[in-house]
């Protein structure tokens, strides 16, 4: 019997990134029965989500970074790396995120989903390429994360007058995108020299995502409740990430 270890990256980070969509449509399908959005909730999931996404970069992708040999120095490969990923982000929120709270309008914050999407996916091909345990570890993080978006970006769309049902494919529609985008980071990014830079890109990139959207939301009512939710968060990954290592 074939192990999954034993398949091409690109098949291990399709599964992966499709395990952790799974998620966005367990969060979508919450549309046809929530009327709305919990305080605490919300300030639970965020907190929560924001612990897994952090550790989830640290462990399964920022330690691999450095334990990978680069073709220029730890320090400066991962560092750049980290930076440019974070960087690409700070661009995205410059010209969708603040656009879209001046604006008011929904298509800007479902660009802007999207387009974070993008860079999950390719963490996740990303981590695949640093072995079986990282990539799942970083998909199940992701997975975890997703399950709180597909509402949040769901109910939104519904509110400002789309029918339910359009509301849900939209909001399946942006989380879809991970997958093929994990196809093309496992590929891309497969050859070793690369490997710390991409790994760090992809850690910078999921940490900034992690602090402008979650952090920022899941805190903006000082619940405590989200501390307790973030560190549990946190806890939780990197028990399963040492355990299993």
């Amino acid at each position: 019997m074939t192990k999954f270890s034993d398949f091409p990256v690109w098949i291990q980070a399709f599964f992966g990134a499709s395990g952790a969509f799974l998620f966005t449509v367990c969060g979508a399908v919450l549309v046809f029965f929530l009327k709305g959005e919990s305080g605490k909730a919300k300030s639970a999931f965020g907190g929560f989500s924001s612990g897994v996404m952090l550790s989830a970069a640290f462990f399964s992708l920022l330690l691999p970074a450095l334990e990978v040999e680069p073709r220029l120095s730890p320090a400066f490969s991962v560092t750049l790396g980290f930076l440019c990923g974070a960087l690409l982000i700070s661009c995205a929120d410059l010209f969708f995120i603040k656009g879209g709270k001046t604006t008011g309008g929904v298509k800007l914050l479902y660009a802007s989903v999207t387009l974070h999407n993008v860079p999950e996916g390719l963490a996740v091909g990303v981590a695949f390429t640093g072995g079986v345990l990282p990539g799942l570890m970083l998909a199940l993080g992701i997975g975890i994360q997703n399950f709180p978006e597909g509402f949040c970006l769901a109910y939104p769309l519904k509110s400002s007058g789309l029918s339910t049902k359009k509301s849900f494919w939209l909001s399946v529609l942006s989380g879809a995108i991970e997958i093929p985008f994990a196809v093309l980071g496992s590929l891309l990014f497969a050859t070793g020299g690369y490997m710390a830079f991409a790994l760090s890109f992809a850690a910078g990139a999921m940490i900034a995502v992690t602090a402008t959207e979650l952090i920022a939301e899941a805190f903006e009512k000082k619940n405590p409740l989200s501390l307790v939710c973030f560190t549990i968060g946190f806890a939780v990954i990197m028990f399963l990430d040492l355990f299993f290592a």
